[in-house]
């Protein structure tokens, strides 16, 4: 990539973001506000994202080399800092979050460098329904959409693929839709049909005994009946991209757990421990507000969005040599 392709490239990221954020923050009502990089140890703040991911961490001198980590997300930390900023229901806060996850395998849409927009919205314990759910993503949605028209707008090379309507989809139907195939195999069936879906219900045991994939017990909840048969109220936007031609996902999102679902999943896991650390004796004592929030890549949306085929496009990261020699050779820059 030469020096102005990578500028004209830089711009384009800068105009996404910009866009992006403003409708999300215009369609679900939230106020931009600060946020760490890194969190104490032994809080219960960070998120353990599926429960395998090593935070990195560090000693702190000045706290007596008290151990402080780099995030994973903010999913417990935005639900902590709406109460702090008295945040009423039907508003929420958006935030830039930063962090590093070296677990992570190098692929086309994986580094260990983590970028996205991570926001908490407060609700009411009336709302904690798969309609509200399904209402708030068609919202982020529409975000989605806007910023896509603005971006063929501006750069008349790029065609709108998104469809008016996203699909919603319950994990334990693609199951039984598709049952002799993978998670990622159903998910990118279901997303080539539809071109966007909502995929309901990540987290808890399918009929078949297993999860479609993984969620940590204290932030999202994935065990509430919300019908007979169907647990969950949580998700993953997904959207078919045109130039890697299978299913996308670009944000993780749910109500969050309540004092019930936080019990029941923590038992559900066996980590009844953690019941003792400060974020989860706040949520039990009802120190702290409903909510529903989500994590959107950035640089997924700007994939996306910009129709690149690597995230190392739209991404500063580090990368192995034979990496940067493999994309090179096909003619892919990375920034």
């Amino acid at each position: 990539m030469t020096a102005p392709e990578m500028l004209k490239t830089e711009e384009a990221i800068s105009f996404v973001k910009d866009t992006f954020s403003r409708e999300l923050s215009s369609q679900l009502h939230l106020v931009k506000v600060s946020s760490p990089i890194a969190v104490l140890d032994g809080t219960g703040i960070n998120d353990d994202l599926n429960g395998i991911e090593r935070p990195v961490g560090f000693p702190v001198k000045a706290l007596d080399e008290r151990r402080a980590v780099v995030v994973h997300s903010l999913a417990k930390w935005k639900r902590v800092r709406l109460q702090e900023l008295g945040i009423e229901a039907g508003r929420g806060l958006l935030t830039d979050m930063r962090a590093l996850r070296p677990d992570e395998d190098y692929s086309p849409i994986h580094s260990i460098y983590v970028d996205q927009w991570d926001w908490e919205k407060h609700i009411s314990a009336e709302q904690r329904t798969p309609e509200f759910l399904q209402a708030t993503v068609e919202r982020i949605y529409e975000a989605l959409r806007t910023t896509e028209a603005r971006i063929a707008e501006a750069y008349p090379e790029i065609t709108p693929v998104l469809p008016a309507k996203i699909t919603f989809v319950h994990a334990e139907d693609l199951l039984r839709q598709y049952p002799t195939l993978t998670p990622k195999e159903r998910e990118h069936e279901v997303v080539k049909q539809y071109g966007a879906v909502f995929l309901m219900g990540i987290g808890g045991e399918l009929s078949h005994g297993e999860a479609h994939d993984g969620r940590a017990p204290d932030y999202d909840d994935w065990s509430t009946e919300t019908a007979a048969g169907y647990r969950g109220l949580n998700g993953d936007i997904l959207l078919w991209h045109p130039i890697l031609q299978t299913s996308f996902e670009v944000s993780s999102m749910g109500i969050r757990v309540d004092k019930h679902a936080l019990v029941r999943q923590l038992a559900l896991r066996g980590c009844e421990d953690r019941q003792e650390l400060s974020f989860h004796s706040r949520l039990l004592k009802d120190e702290l507000p409903q909510s529903i929030g989500g994590g959107i890549g950035q640089s997924r949306v700007c994939m996306f969005m910009l129709r690149k085929g690597h995230i190392g496009e739209v991404q500063v990261s580090i990368w192995p040599e034979a990496v940067r020699t493999e994309l090179a050779g096909a003619g892919v820059g990375l920034l």
